[in-house]
């Protein structure tokens, strides 16, 4: 992907333990990765100045924590739709992980993030080569 092909995740910011991995998993991927960026959605429901510029710009990744999908929600309000949501409740529950924490990683939430970084990287991959 070259870098006028960024790609932005907005994460999940609810206090649940299922925010907390959208959260987490977020930020690594974005440390991880070249040409990501990650959105703030606390600015961009208050309608911060350029943040509703930086939401038009870029393809955005939705990381929702629960079935409330609040996340792509946000967005559509400002209308912006994601290119792909991914729910973490919904994908951890597929393999039985479960976080316990909405503020610390224990080894359990470790594992969360592990795999919902594997999962989105490859979701990555796979939009880099269309």
């Amino acid at each position: 992907m070259n870098k006028k092909n960024k790609i932005a995740f907005a994460a999940c910011s609810g206090m649940s333990p299922y925010g907390l991995i959208s959260r987490i998993t977020s930020a690594d991927i974005v440390e991880e990765t070249e040409n990501t960026i990650s959105i703030c959605m606390g600015a961009t429901s208050a309608d911060r100045t350029g943040f509703n510029n930086l939401i038009k710009k870029y393809p955005i990744i939705t990381i929702s924590g629960c079935d409330g999908d609040c996340t792509p929600k946000i967005l559509e309000q400002k209308g912006v739709k994601s290119i792909l949501n991914i729910n973490v409740m919904d994908e951890l529950n597929k393999k039985n992980l479960k976080p316990t924490d909405v503020s610390r990683l224990d080894d359990n939430g470790e594992l969360c993030v592990k795999y919902m970084k594997n999962k989105i990287k490859n979701e990555l991959k796979r939009i880099e080569n269309k």
